[in-house]
């Protein structure tokens, strides 16, 4: 237990401190503004206000965290520590900025709810975010600040027991296409094969073919090697399926075709599943809903689990939608175009929406790594993307957060745009283990 003074209590403030005590800290604190309730008290305290009261462990306060709605924040950026710092301020040489308005900041992601450009997938661009553009989204600087807060706290109350903290790796794999040719009913086969012809795709016909006679096994049928990786490296997974109606950006199988239905319930017996919202669902709670239900009948189960497909994300619309359909868990913080920490921070926390001004039951996981974006958008060879995540997850197992990184079936195909990509995937499970 900490007591923390504060001037003036808020809900963002609270946050906060739910974040940094309780979820990373593992204690409770109490909030006074109350100085001679405060001054009079023994053990850890802590001071959030302009001054320091006494010689306790006092962190200066600037006003987003006592505002409420989103305006443009006059935000300076400095070092601490070899570490990045916002929101520095003045005459606290202990600790030169405001760590709890600085973390707010980054966590509820803010910056995403002022006016920005959007890419053509109407998604907040990467190099649009103070992260990348300051230099720190490969690092989850959050836990950093963390860990040297817990260490002048532990150099002034000793007595103080924090959580013992352990590095975890989850390894979670979008399923967005099952299958290359096999089960896409015959008007889809019939159109795969027109293509083929008058785009003159001859190897594309021949292998459609060879697949739909048995004689070849489906490029993206590689699940059998996915499960083969799971076990010998004991790894938890987790399975986002893709159940939206047919669009130009959502090409899965139909959800109710009876062999997909078997894969879902047969990767479901060896790792957690979740769903995978459409690109066609993102502005449409109903049809989130349906395929979230889909899902549930399948398995036969309640569904928790869920990242936005082309992890379109805007807020706070996407993650409203998934509170009110029962979402606990969701996948989707992390960027398409950049590897790195979208929210600044490496552990699992809980969304505060700052439309109401509430924290809520939704618990965010952000991710490190994607496949795409070393293929598509940071356009590495295969064999440069070990170099690339280690430092990631180096980063990761200092604080002792969790690593999570996203890959697809197809990836593994070694076919195709993946031609050379086969054994990147687990060369990434080798080093996050």
């Amino acid at each position: 237990m900490i007591l923390v003074y504060c001037h003036k209590t808020s809900l963002r403030l609270k946050y906060i401190l739910n974040l940094y005590c309780k979820d990373i800290f593992g204690f409770d604190y109490t909030l006074t503004n109350s100085i001679e309730e405060f001054t009079k008290a023994s053990g850890p305290k802590l001071s959030y206000s302009a001054n320091a009261i006494a010689d306790e462990l006092h962190i200066s306060s600037t006003s987003i965290l006592f505002e409420s709605g989103i305006k443009e924040q006059n935000i300076s950026v400095g070092k601490w520590k070899e570490n990045a710092i916002l929101f520095k301020t003045e005459h606290n040489p202990e600790i030169p900025f405001d760590v709890f308005a600085a973390s707010f900041f980054l966590i509820s992601r803010y910056e995403e709810y002022l006016p920005h450009i959007r890419d053509k997938y109407d998604r907040f661009e990467a190099e649009s975010s103070m992260a990348f553009q300051h230099g720190f989204l490969l690092q989850p600087l959050i836990n950093s600040w963390a860990e040297e807060l817990k260490l002048l706290l532990i150099q002034r109350y000793p007595q103080l027991i924090f959580r013992q903290a352990n590095y975890s790796y989850t390894s979670t794999i979008d399923i967005d296409n099952a299958y290359a040719f096999k089960q896409k009913g015959v008007m889809r086969t019939i159109g795969g094969y027109g293509r083929a012809v008058v785009n003159f795709f001859w190897e594309d016909f021949a292998e459609r073919t060879r697949v739909l006679m048995r004689k070849m096994q489906d490029p993206y049928d590689t699940y059998d090697r996915q499960l083969d990786i799971q076990q010998r490296y004991k790894l938890k997974v987790i399975y986002f399926f893709l159940l939206g109606d047919y669009g130009v950006n959502d090409k899965n199988l139909p959800s109710n075709n009876l062999k997909f239905q078997s894969l879902i319930k047969h990767l479901n017996d060896y790792a957690d599943v979740g769903i995978h919202p459409s690109f066609g669902s993102n502005d449409n709670p109903e049809q989130v809903k349906r395929e979230i239900n889909r899902l549930s009948r399948i398995v036969h189960r309640d569904i928790s689990n869920s990242r936005q497909h082309f992890l379109k994300l805007h807020f706070p619309a996407t993650y409203k939608t998934l509170v009110d359909n029962g979402i606990s868990d969701d996948y989707t913080m992390g960027y398409a175009t950049q590897i790195g920490f979208r929210a600044s921070i490496c552990s699992p926390f809980y969304w505060y929406d700052l439309d109401t001004e509430t924290e809520t039951n939704l618990r965010i996981h952000p991710f490190g790594v994607m496949d795409a974006t070393f293929r598509f958008y940071m356009k590495v060879k295969p064999e440069e993307v070990p170099q690339l995540v280690q430092p990631l997850i180096e980063s990761v197992k200092k604080v002792k957060g969790e690593f999570i990184s996203i890959w697809h079936n197809e990836t593994i195909s070694n076919w195709r745009e993946w031609k050379g990509w086969k054994d990147v995937y687990e060369e990434v499970v080798k080093l996050a283990v």
